[in-house]
């Protein structure tokens, strides 16, 4: 697949069961049924922790990528069929194949997607919130997780990769500036990453930062999918633990996400459809795809011909075997 991050996106090239998918299990919103409004790897950073591999460009431009009226129905059908197979729905959430603030309608989408009774979750890595049209699109959400790995430029440049048209001090007076008038519930996800961002000094600067924001929650998470560089480890439990007790000391709420979300994938009735629209942005373990197998009544064949057919591909991290869609070739 060829990625043009300065063209606009054909959104026909992308089939139905990307622009929605799951809902899967999150520890932070419960069930959240996914919406892909950014075509895969379209983003403002490249993270060397992100699951989705490295960033062929990064991009500030916002534009249109996706027709709105087939996100709508994307994200209203994959809600009629979880209800129908008695799941739940409790968060639609914007979190994409890339930067969900890089779509321009993404406001309208929000707006739109309401019309469900569902609340609205957006993901973003808060690069583009020096913009005041990008501010005001999120203010639509119901609930918004702002990325906050780190206050120092020098390492916000090691761990994020930044578009080298971004300045981190006009992102974070952005953030301010979002954090005194959004309505809803903001909180705040920081990746540890070891060696980069999990120093006694360094948590102690983003909390500080973080506690400005006054966040209902402050998440800290470690890289639990297979990160763009190898060379990427979590902190140990010994430094996780220090940097938990350095950022509660400063942020009233501080929770750690470290573990694996679970195996709650909703089966909708078409297995292949389950898997490659959550494997799309989410790599699923072997034992969710296994659970999701068993409730289908197939076999791993089927796991096995996926991947022969190159819709998805499997990966291994820290000794665990994952499944995530192939974007390439």
């Amino acid at each position: 697949m060829s990625l043009d991050n300065h063209a606009p996106r054909n959104h026909q090239m992308v089939p139905m069961n990307s622009l929605a998918y799951g809902p899967v299990p999150s520890r932070r919103l419960g069930m959240s049924l996914g919406v892909n409004n950014i075509p895969p790897k379209v983003c403002s950073y490249s993270c060397v922790y992100c699951q989705l591999g490295i960033t062929p460009e990064e991009d500030i431009v916002r534009r249109e990528f996706f027709d709105l009226h087939e996100i709508s129905r994307a994200v209203e059908n994959r809600v009629k069929k979880t209800k129908l197979s008695g799941g739940r729905v409790d968060y639609i959430t914007f979190v994409p194949d890339g930067e969900p603030t890089l779509d321009k309608n993404l406001g309208t989408e929000i707006e739109s997607l309401k019309e469900t009774g569902i609340k609205i979750a957006v993901i973003t890595n808060s690069s583009l919130l020096w913009m005041k049209e990008v501010r005001e699109n999120l203010m639509l959400a119901d609930w918004v997780s702002l990325k906050v790995d780190t206050v120092d430029t020098k390492v916000w440049k090691k761990i994020n990769r930044p578009s080298r048209q971004l300045s981190l001090e006009a992102i974070m007076d952005g953030q301010i500036k979002f954090s005194k008038e959004f309505p809803g519930t903001l909180t705040t996800e920081t990746m540890l990453v070891s060696g980069l961002n999990d120093g006694v000094q360094a948590i102690r600067e983003t909390g500080k930062y973080i506690n400005e924001l006054k966040p209902q929650t402050a998440y800290l998470s470690v890289p639990t999918r297979p990160p763009a560089e190898s060379w990427v480890e979590p902190p140990d439990e010994f430094s996780l633990n220090r940097a938990y007790q350095v950022m509660s000391s400063i942020v009233e709420k501080t929770e750690c996400i470290t573990g694996y979300e679970g195996n709650l994938f909703t089966y909708t009735g078409d297995i292949v459809e389950d898997i490659t629209g959550v494997a799309s942005v989410h790599p699923i373990r072997r034992e969710g795809v296994e659970d999701l197998l068993q409730r289908s009544g197939e076999s791993w064949e089927l796991i096995e011909r996926m991947i022969s057919e190159g819709l998805i591909s499997e990966v291994e991290y820290n000794g665990i075997k994952f499944y995530m869609r192939k974007f390439t070739e």
